[in-house]
């Protein structure tokens, strides 16, 4: 039976078990979207690209399968591209579809043409364009486990429009089966030999690919052997915060003592996680290209181990084997475990505690307040910017994929993160944590978590100004900041013009007080919260007005 190129390409997203994209609506693609409304698939209209991709994003980092984004050509590629690089540096599944110009334009700058796969070669594993309908199951295949396997990342497969309009005879294929890696038995065994031999061992855990039984087996391993086990970059929920083990985040604001637990390690296996440079602290912490610490480091790529740092022993494997293989592996009879893990522990509680200014708007307390209402299974989202470091101080992780948070550092993202979260969990709280610049970059997509009645609630940390730069510009250039103070709107007035519920806060009862009505919204609610531009992270505060 011959069906059109589009309706072949849904059919085969629908057999990958997809029944949701994320997208903006372009005529490059009309076909796709009338072969989605045949096939009874949910096509989530978003109001602007960059929102829709890291939408999509979002939703592979939760689900582990590639979300799937579809934008028209041009402007809404470039727009999209944002959500890209997200996916990328963040090593999450996507596949971004674009609708291209027709095979036969190609090459004339005809309306909105890009070259794509020069565009988006250095942000995405795979760029491809089909231009034969038959091979669009062939590709779809290939472009999933590229997604899927290794380092996951995006796929960008670019449509044209006139090959979604010609008839083929491509059947559908099963969902392909994803290669995985395990560690062998003598790196186990070299593994266990330099671990029984180290006095001050750290284990560092993060990337992609965690689930419960990941995280549990590693808590396991961690606690037979006595190890402190600290977290990578916005990854704190691949490992219970309360387990005695868990040492705290390796990140934005890290914990002095905690970094200095590190510099003297002599012993560091890194589970799972890129040693990017925030992660690192600028390099300098774990020192490129040989650290200090002697390095074991397991990791799905092999490109990844050695590329930077140059380990003692590499092995390549991914989080679930590297789980399981270290869930099994015994200490020596001898082994007795130290005091370590007990006392990174109690520290990480001390830098746990809020420590607000007396007569300030008490954010600590407030983020505490937050994990208390969402409980273990609700999902905090933020974007980029310094309201987070009292997210990632103050807020205790229990269990795997219940942060969404861009390790690429990209603003903007909570918003889009947060209604994905709650369009894939239906039932269960959802929470984005954002300041006023990085709420304006995708704000307009309120009106898609009004559209769809997503129970979101959105908290709004405002300080009129890009607190982050303001934070540099003050290192550099003290007391001269310029370019950095923003004009906002009413937010309040804003989410209620969108159709949303909104309250403005100062105490921490004001904002329990909303929490507790936010449980029975029928849709999203907006909170927002106005700080001191002087107070530029929980630790520092400037002496002198902001101008």
């Amino acid at each position: 039976m011959r069906r059109s190129a589009a309706t072949v390409l849904v059919d085969q997203l629908r057999c990958f078990g997809i029944d949701t994209a994320f997208g903006v609506p372009g005529e490059s693609y009309l076909d796709v979207l009338d072969a989605m409304g045949d096939a009874s698939m949910r096509f989530v209209a978003c109001r602007q690209e960059g929102g829709a991709a890291m939408m999509a994003e979002a939703w592979g980092k939760l689900t582990g399968s590639p979300g799937v984004c579809f934008v028209t050509r041009g402007p809404g590629a470039t727009n999209a591209s944002a959500g890209v690089h997200v996916a990328r540096q963040d090593s999450s599944p996507m596949l971004l579809f674009i609708g291209d110009v027709a095979r036969g334009h190609r090459g004339r700058e005809s309306f909105q043409e890009v070259d794509f796969e020069t565009m988006f070669a250095p942000l995405a594993k795979w760029v491809v364009r089909i231009d034969d309908g038959e091979r669009v199951p062939e590709v779809l295949a290939r472009a999933w486990t590229c997604a899927c396997s290794g380092r996951p990342g995006p796929v960008v497969i670019s449509l044209p429009e006139d090959m979604l309009k010609a008839p083929c005879a491509a059947g559908t294929l099963p969902l392909p089966e994803i290669a995985h890696s395990a560690p062998d038995a003598d790196a186990l065994d070299r593994l266990a030999r330099l671990l029984a031999a180290a006095t001050k061992p750290f284990v560092l855990a993060g990337g992609p690919g965690w689930s419960a039984t990941a995280s549990e087996g590693l808590q396991r391993f961690a606690e037979r052997w006595g190890l402190p086990v600290g977290v990578s970059f916005r990854r704190q929920d691949v490992f219970d915060n309360h387990h005695p083990c868990y040492a705290g985040h390796v990140g934005i604001g890290i914990d002095p003592a905690l970094a200095e637990r590190i510099r003297t390690a002599d012993l560091l296996l890194v589970v799972g996680a890129r040693l990017d440079e925030i992660t690192t602290g600028s390099y300098r912490l774990i020192e490129a290209p040989r650290p200090r610490q002697p390095l074991i480091h397991l990791h799905p790529d092999p490109a990844e181990l050695g590329r930077i740092h140059q380990p003692v022993l590499a092995i390549v494997a991914d989080v679930a084997s590297c789980s399981a293989a270290l869930d099994r592996l015994q200490p020596p009879p001898q082994h007795a475990p130290g005091a370590a893990a007990d006392e990174a522990h109690r520290a990480w509680q001390r830098f746990l505690q809020p420590r607000d200014v007396p007569g300030e708007v008490p954010l600590a307390a407030m983020v505490q307040a937050l994990a208390g209402w969402l409980g273990e299974k609700g999902i905090v989202c933020n974007g980029a910017g310094n309201f987070a470091i009292w997210l990632h101080r103050h807020y205790a992780w229990r269990r795997p994929h219940t942060q969404l948070a861009p390790i690429s550092g990209s603003m903007g993202y909570g918003v889009p993160a947060a209604i994905a979260a709650a369009l894939c969990h239906p039932g269960r709280r959802i929470a984005c944590w954002c300041g006023d610049g990085s709420f304006l970059m995708h704000g307009q997509e309120l009106a898609t978590a009004v559209a769809h009645r997503l129970p979101i609630v959105f908290i709004v940390i405002d300080n009129a100004q890009y607190g982050t730069i303001r934070m540099h510009q003050e290192r550099r250039f003290p007391g001269r900041p310029f370019g950095t103070r923003l004009h906002s709107p009413d937010f309040v007035a804003l989410a209620r013009a969108y159709g949303a519920e909104a309250e403005r806060v100062a105490s921490v009862l004001a904002f329990e007080r909303t929490l507790a009505r936010a449980a029975h919204a029928e849709g999203p609610v907006l909170i927002h919260v106005e700080i001191d531009a002087r107070r530029l992270t929980p630790e520092l505060r400037l002496d002198d007005d902001a101008p």
